[in-house]
């Protein structure tokens, strides 16, 4: 990004170096203009707006310590260690198509720039004409007559420049440069934004791999009660009514799967698109959730958050860009000077039209002023200014969001974290009470109304265990994503300044 901004820097310096040079000629016309600067004393500043605000909280500024030692890196999703989930991660931003419409974007927003540029340079056109015409010579009595044919060249170049007096055209300029930085961290968001969802589908794969695999279990457990519950109505110690029940609760558990089968397929096809391939072509391995290291995440609360959220930094570059807006439209309404020449040859003759007498030049200088225009310029920098204020509310809104979303992360992260463990606790004493219930169901020294709860609260319970689970991996993308991404480390800080 900083090279980007140098090098928008080179072309604006270019550029005024170029205005300076053309602007010379424009000397003769100061005693003309005397009375035009004292015009740019009534001209209101258009200073940039007061972007230090007090919404940053407390903890956030008063935060001790190295932030980037606790924080997460630039490749973030190689601590899950898993490397299935890295190749996603790299395809995706390879050929997702969010992604690819981003840097289109950019494209648009660098034409646009230079579009915005060209006033700050002269325009030189070339033209070449060849014409042939007749006049009639009549008599002045009427009989008789003749009439002269001719044939004129001319090869000419028209030259046309508005010196920049006011800084109209610069800051239209800066303007566009403004949007184009924007542009490039619109594509930082959508790229956070697409790597995060590519994170998240790809947990949800693991999780309906854990959910399946865990009802297909608690199907062949169930079925196994069921056999034992037959064994004993077959002897006369069991009643229909036990039979019943179990055949009830095999029925639900096998109804669970179909629907967990669906979320899996369905996940596996919203990774594809994110991927930028057909579904087809997407052959999620997985394996579930344990095989997924859980990272340790501990980050301080930095300032530098405002330094580092791509959209905290997109609002400010647009906030930006309409300040330079509202300078623009206020030049627009001061006079604008422009210098026209044109330079060529002129001949009647092709074989001459380039001698030094078939020379011939023009220069002219013009002052115009808005008088009325049906207040269409004031317009124009009333509706800068609704717009540079609209901005302003969406950038504070922008860094308040950035806090709370991480806060948010970090409260999610904590309590999914005891949740799951928690979770795991119920699933290890309901595993120990279907366990004694079924061995005692096979010595018949247990009534079937306790079987029965005990192996619906263990289905239960390892379900939401893998739901946990789940949660608990949203929960740190989630953290991830509310602190911008990755964080580069000092190191790395210097490689990108140098």
């Amino acid at each position: 990004m900083n090279s980007a901004l140098d090098e928008w820097g080179a072309v604006e310096n270019r550029a005024h170096h170029k205005e300076e040079r053309r602007a010379a000629p424009a000397a003769a016309l100061i005693a003309i203009m005397a009375l035009i600067p004292a015009l740019a004393a009534c001209m209101p500043n258009a200073d940039r707006p007061n972007l230090t605000l007090h919404d940053v909280p407390d903890s956030y500024r008063q935060a001790r310590g190295a932030p980037h030692a606790a924080l997460p890196a630039l490749d973030w999703w190689r601590e899950f260690r898993s490397p299935e989930l890295t190749a996603l991660m790299e395809e995706a931003q390879l050929s997702n198509f969010d992604i690819g419409a981003a840097v289109a974007r950019i494209l648009q927003a660098d034409a646009q720039a230079r579009i915005a540029g060209a006033p700050l340079l002269p325009l030189v056109t070339g033209s070449g004409r060849a014409s042939r015409s007749q006049a009639s010579i009549a008599t002045g009595t009427g009989a008789g007559g003749g009439n002269r044919r001719r044939t004129l060249y001319n090869v000419a170049l028209d030259a046309s420049y508005e010196i920049d007096f006011w800084g109209k055209n610069r800051e239209t300029l800066i303007a566009a440069q403004q949007l184009a930085v924007a542009s490039r961290f619109d594509r930082e968001v959508v790229t956070l934004s697409t790597i995060a969802a590519v994170a998240n589908a790809y947990f949800q794969v693991l999780a309906a791999q854990d959910r399946l695999r865990i009802a297909r279990n608690n199907v062949n457990s169930a079925t196994r009660i069921l056999g034992l519950i037959q064994q004993r109505v077959d002897v006369g110690t069991a009643s229909g009514l036990d039979l019943a029940q179990q055949q009830s609760l095999v029925a639900s558990q096998r109804a669970a799967v179909p629907p967990l089968e669906q979320a899996l397929q369905q996940n596996r096809f919203t990774l594809a698109l994110l991927v930028g391939r057909p579904p087809e072509r997407v052959n999620v391995r997985g394996g579930g959730m344990a095989r997924i290291v859980i990272p340790r995440v501990t980050p301080g609360l930095p300032s530098e958050l405002l330094l580092q959220r791509p959209d905290i930094r997109e609002a400010e570059a647009q906030l930006e860009s309409a300040n330079a807006s509202v300078k623009a439209a206020r030049a627009a309404l001061l006079p604008s000077v422009t210098l026209t020449g044109q330079a060529g040859f002129q001949s009647a003759l092709l074989a001459t039209l380039f001698s030094p007498a078939a020379a011939y030049y023009t220069i002219a200088a013009g002052v115009t002023q808005p008088i009325f225009d049906g207040f269409r310029l004031q317009g124009q920098l009333e509706f800068q200014k609704g717009r540079i204020e609209e901005l302003l509310q969406l950038y504070r809104r922008s860094v308040i969001s950035a806090f709370t979303d991480v806060d948010n992360a970090l409260v999610a992260v904590q309590q999914s974290t005891e949740r799951e463990r928690l979770q795991r606790q119920v699933v290890v004493a309901s595993r120990r009470a279907f366990d004694f219930a079924e061995t005692r169901l096979r010595e018949g020294t247990i009534d079937l109304v306790t079987v029965l709860t005990t192996q619906q609260t263990l289905f239960q319970a390892e379900d939401l265990l893998a739901q946990a689970r789940l949660a608990r991996l949203q929960a740190i993308v989630s953290l991830y994503q509310a602190l911008g991404g990755g964080w580069p480390t000092p190191e790395e800080l210097k490689k990108e300044t140098r």
